[in-house]
């Protein structure tokens, strides 16, 4: 018998998220959908509402269990806990989109029990390209890494991309995987300052069912990256018990999920990324020699910004373009603007510069930006301060233009930064991906800062 509509508490949460989403209940029918997913697979006006989930998304008559498919659904009411997978699910019109699965138990006012699924499609690289940061510049000591990506892409060898917080080693990183034997399989990426030693392994490697009290079996990133590629980004803070598991994986290709008894086979390529000198935490007993130079058959360098500082007018139309998609903007730079967008140093390297478009789009009267919207961005920016190899991304601080002086000003530039960032969770109503769209800082950033500042 179909249970009840979920109340008005489960509605909100479904409005709530910016990716497809959706609740379905414990007889597989789907009670809501959000907008982003009546978009994204064209069931348009609540026409997906009242169907199997199996119907809606994979056009079959039965569960994807019964078919021996990966069953997010199955897993977790068997559970009670939270369950991630990988698979193709179909849109209205037959077409194929390759999805990343987020499942979780919601409970209704009613005591009824359902379960919240948030859809991730997996981006082909054609799309990475089309919408992410490309790779810009024409400086020497761009082009020379750029040389040292392109042979890495056609290698199957470990890479490790060592460079200041802000060089761009993500997309270093899905450059060379998108030029690579396997593009077209799936890119993750593994924050290892962000993963808690106890989860890490867990995110990593997945857990079978029971590994903790109330869980339920779960897919590590290793899993769902079959084919294709796992970036870890900052593996100069994984801790050293998480280091001799990665080595394995990196030496005979095999790891265990959290509570198995037996190992699984993984076929993925390992990029690493690390903002310190890793040789040095090597030599300071912080990382494991073996593990060091198994990671880091190509060792690639990626510049600073400001050993390109030509490249800066090419890489902020780029980064512009980006802008606009995200606030659905049409913001130009104006020509006078070039030479002052060159004048800075740029600590913070790219990352820092798109924060200073991000700041003077949402300052701009007119569409163009000019040379004195970007010094007045600018003369906030902690110029002063000196930028080490090795920095940690936490240190960037985001600058906001001068405002007038309230009675009782910010005693420090973190105070301004936390009260930015508060108005902006309050603004975007605590969602943290719009927050770091509009910083243009990644989302695990945010994360961080919102540790650091003690904010919830």
């Amino acid at each position: 018998m179909d249970q009840e509509v979920p109340s008005i508490e489960l509605e909100s949460v479904v409005n709530s998220h910016e990716k497809p989403f959706m609740i379905i209940d414990r007889n597989y029918r789907i009670v809501a959908v959000n907008e982003a997913y009546e978009k994204t697979f064209g069931h348009l006006d609540g026409a997906a509402v009242g169907t199997k989930c199996h119907e809606a998304s994979y056009r079959s008559a039965i569960p994807c269990s019964h078919s021996g498919k990966a069953c997010p659904h199955d897993r977790m009411f068997a559970s009670d806990g939270g369950s991630i997978c990988a698979q193709h699910q179909c849109d209205i019109n037959n077409g194929r989109h390759r999805v990343r699965m987020s499942a979780y138990p919601l409970m209704g006012s009613n005591g009824v029990l359902y379960m919240g699924e948030s859809i991730d499609e997996i981006a082909s690289p054609e799309d990475r390209r089309r919408n992410g940061e490309r790779m810009v510049g024409e400086a020497p000591a761009f082009l020379a890494c750029r040389q040292q990506l392109e042979v890495a892409a056609g290698s199957e060898a470990p890479v490790l991309l060592q460079g200041e917080t802000g060089t761009g080693k993500e997309v270093a990183a899905e450059y060379i995987h998108a030029h690579s034997a396997r593009a077209d399989r799936p890119f993750q990426v593994v924050d290892s300052a962000v993963s808690a030693e106890n989860l890490f392994e867990s995110a990593m490697f997945g857990h079978v069912n029971g590994a903790f009290p109330g869980s339920g079996e779960h897919q590590g990133l290793i899993e769902l990256a079959d084919g294709g590629t796992v970036f870890l980004d900052e593996i100069c803070d994984l801790p050293m018990a998480q280091q001799a598991k990665l080595l394995r994986v990196l030496e005979c290709g095999q790891y265990r999920r959290v509570g198995a008894k037996q190992a699984c086979k993984a076929d993925v390529r390992i990029i690493c990324a690390s903002n310190r000198h890793l040789l040095e935490s090597v030599q300071n007993g912080l990382f494991r020699e073996d593990l060091y130079y198994r990671i880091a058959c190509l060792n690639i360098r990626l510049p600073p910004l400001r050993e390109r500082i030509d490249d800066v007018p090419a890489l902020a139309r780029n980064l512009l373009e980006r802008i606009n998609r995200t606030m659905r903007g049409s913001y130009q730079l104006h020509p006078d603007s070039y030479e002052e967008l060159k004048r800075y140093p740029y600590p913070g390297n790219v990352r820092e510069l798109r924060n200073v478009l991000f700041i003077a789009a949402t300052h701009c009267q007119d569409r163009q930006i000019n040379a004195g919207l970007i010094r007045s961005v600018m003369s906030n920016l902690p110029q002063t301060r000196q930028k080490q190899e090795g920095i940690n991304a936490d240190d960037t601080q985001i600058a906001t233009p001068a405002q007038p002086t309230p009675s009782q000003p910010p005693s420090s530039l973190q105070d301004l930064e936390a009260d930015h960032i508060r108005q902006l969770l309050e603004r975007f109503d605590g969602n943290r991906k719009k927050v770091a769209d509009f910083l243009g800082i990644s989302e695990r950033t945010v994360y961080r800062k919102l540790n650091k500042l003690n904010l919830r």
